[in-house]
């Protein structure tokens, strides 16, 4: 693990859970795997705190056990997954462009608490979109459920994996810690549950006091709430299914800016009749006939059986590969090559970045000398050299040796310049990396620097909001406005606009993360 990744690890942590949290989970990034009393050691940190933080970790999928063969359990941190942190928003809006407010909400609350059962997760959503609603109207849980069930139909949530039974007569002692599993064939399957009610509004603070004693009171008396029917079923955020559909929506764009909206519809049907049937890691989708993409088709799109052959012929004839011929069946099958794609997006995004004519041509000619390089790309050779030398000492190109004598004599050695791919985009995945993790640094600058000016403001929104509530004259509400002066307002104004430039960088710089390490591990899964 690199440093960069360490520290953009760290700084999410700390944002997300606090300070004992991310001691704990930097202990474990740091060292590997370790026992809870090694952690403890190494933190100097409480056991108590360990556990709690491990707790927290845990139940966000952040860290993983193990039990070993000498029976003690050790911790291990998903550095992968903490990383993923930095995508959240960007799964919460797709969630809501495609299942509407219902949708973004119910995966907000499930990356918020890591997992939560259908009943709990459907309940808390359906009060906050009634705090939203008018007085007097109120969300159904039915509609909220229906919007869960489609999310799970289309395998965007998945249920968590969960403590085996152990049959009645077995004797055999516990183990230290359980081992979780879960059958492939349940892990879409949403329990059959008549989710009755309707939202439930806030209510004043008084009021909200009285039922946190009334529950407490209940707690110490023994009386319990009913217990939930699908309790012990919990659901989380299919993270993999999401990148799924971003690698898709990529694809899919590439399409179109190479060619034409239609062609790009034409891919976007057949990835979407096979994207439940395609695993994630596969470089090809299954195999679709002309007929079946024709009936599957969007309404809209008024064209022929004719002019769809036409469309798949010319995608599968185009130099980038992105769909290719199987077979002949069925008016002809055809498939979409994931993998192609990926490297075709990577290679755009690694000339986004390094705009540099030569690295463009070494890209397209694979391998060339610096004479080569002069003559093609039209440039005086010291600039050709020092532009060479330049990357190469970036890791942007490399250098290889192919001697005609086997001494290896330099007055008889070929020096061919080349990219390698998957070099250059490792390089800069870790560029990335590093530029997130300042954007955060500065974003928490921004934010100490004026820390006592946002605690202002907030207590000022405070006695407005309670002003509001009880009918105060506009006078009255005013008067309290012109607590925060002019260049104080200012000032506000100029932070939450930095704060918004720095969060759409994020955003962008993570949108190219997302395609250097999908090309990466497309590569690596390849045999």
């Amino acid at each position: 693990m690199t440093q960069a990744e360490l520290r953009l690890c760290s700084l999410l942590l700390q944002e997300h859970f606090g300070e004992i949290v991310e001691k704990v989970g930097n202990s474990l990034l740091r060292t590997g795997p370790r026992p809870l009393r090694l952690l403890a050691g190494d933190t100097g940190l409480l056991p108590d705190q360990v556990k709690k933080a491990l707790c927290v970790l845990i139940q966000h999928n952040l860290v993983r056990y193990e039990v070993q063969p000498r029976g003690s359990v050790e911790y291990e941190a998903r550095s992968e997954r903490i990383l993923r942190i930095l995508r959240y928003p960007r799964y919460i809006y797709t969630a809501k462009t495609l299942y509407g407010d219902p949708g973004e909400l119910l995966v907000e609350e499930l990356l918020l608490h890591g997992h939560l059962s259908m009943s709990c997760a459907v309940a808390r959503v359906a009060d906050r979109l009634t705090e939203t609603m008018e007085d007097g109207k109120t969300m159904d849980y039915s509609e909220v459920s229906s919007t869960f069930v489609r999310l799970a139909d289309t395998h965007f949530i998945q249920r968590c994996p969960m403590v085996p039974e152990i049959p009645r007569g077995a004797k055999a002692p516990p183990p230290p810690a359980p081992a979780l599993a879960i059958a492939e064939k349940d892990m879409y399957v949403v329990p059959r549950l008549s989710l009755v009610g309707k939202g439930k509004r806030r209510h004043s603070c008084d009021e909200e006091e009285e039922g946190e004693h009334k529950a407490k009171r209940q707690k110490q008396e023994g009386g319990t709430s009913e217990t939930p029917p699908d309790d012990g079923i919990y659901w989380q955020v299919n993270l993999e299914r999401f990148h799924q559909h971003f690698r898709d929506q990529a694809l899919v764009s590439a399409v179109a800016s190479r060619m034409d909206q239609t062609s790009s519809e034409v891919v976007r049907t057949m990835l979407r009749m096979s994207e439940v049937t395609t695993a994630s890691g596969a470089s090809h989708t299954q195999p679709l006939s002309s007929n079946e993409i024709f009936r599957s088709l969007p309404a809209g799109y008024n064209i022929g059986k004719q002019v769809l052959d036409q469309y798949l012929a010319l995608l599968a004839d185009d130099p980038l590969e992105f769909v290719g011929k199987s077979g002949d069946s069925g008016g002809g099958t055809y498939t979409v090559n994931l993998h192609k794609a990926l490297v075709s997006l990577a290679t755009a995004t690694l000339e986004s970045i390094v705009e540099e004519r030569i690295f463009r041509l070494l890209l397209r000619k694979k391998h060339l000398e610096q004479k080569q390089v002069e003559d093609f790309a039209m440039i005086p050779a010291k600039e050709a050299k020092d532009m060479l030398y330049r990357m190469l000492s970036e890791n942007l190109v490399s250098l290889q040796e192919i001697p005609k004598t086997p001494d290896h004599a330099p007055s008889r050695t070929f020096y061919l310049y080349t990219v390698n791919v998957m070099a250059a985009a490792r390089m800069l995945l870790h560029r990335c990396y590093k530029s997130v993790a300042n954007l955060m640094e500065r974003r928490q600058h921004e934010m100490r620097e004026n820390k006592r000016l946002l605690e202002k403001s907030q207590r000022v929104e405070a006695i407005l909001a309670s002003m509001q509530a009880t009918g105060a004259e506009a006078a009255q509400l005013h008067e309290v406005e012109e607590m925060i002066t002019g260049p104080e307002r200012q000032q506000l104004e100029t932070l939450k606009r930095n704060v918004n430039k720095i969060d759409a960088s994020e955003n962008q710089v993570d949108e190219t993360i997302f395609v250097l390490e999908s090309f990466i591990e497309s590569t690596m899964k390849r045999p």
